[in-house]
């Protein structure tokens, strides 16, 4: 396994510049091993809800966890406010960093993460290629 460090700058979106990352460096399967850092807004899709709610306040990132590669990601997270209230759920676009992101990666060599639509779930849904 490949490990990768890659630090995000203040105002990038956190999901979209992994996917970016990805694509650009032709990853075909990863996970997160590590993420720390804040963000000044996140937009998280929780549970059996259809859209994403928007928090426009500084939150620390506790957890970043899933898979990615250039075909698409899947990622949950974690954050906890300036009280330590923490909220969770599916990362969607939109989530800015605010001072850092510090993200470490490894790569799974040998496999391909496709993302493929699951009529049954009505998402597209993790299709694992060997």
């Amino acid at each position: 396994m490949e490990v990768i460090a890659i630090h995000l700058k203040p105002g990038k979106d956190l999901k979209q510049s992994l996917l970016r990352y990805c694509t650009n460096q032709k990853i075909d399967a990863a996970y997160i091993l590590s993420c720390v850092g804040s963000l000044c807004r996140v937009v998280i899709r929780f549970a059996n809800k259809p859209e994403g709610t928007v928090f426009e306040k500084k939150l620390e990132i506790v957890s970043l966890e899933g898979t990615l590669s250039r075909h698409g990601v899947h990622l949950h997270i974690a954050v906890s406010d300036d009280e330590g209230q923490v909220i969770g759920g599916h990362l969607m676009d939109g989530s800015q960093i605010y001072t850092t992101g510090e993200i470490v990666l490894g790569v799974v060599p040998n496999v391909i993460f496709k993302r493929e639509f699951d009529p049954n779930t009505g998402y597209r849904e993790l299709k694992i290629v060997d």
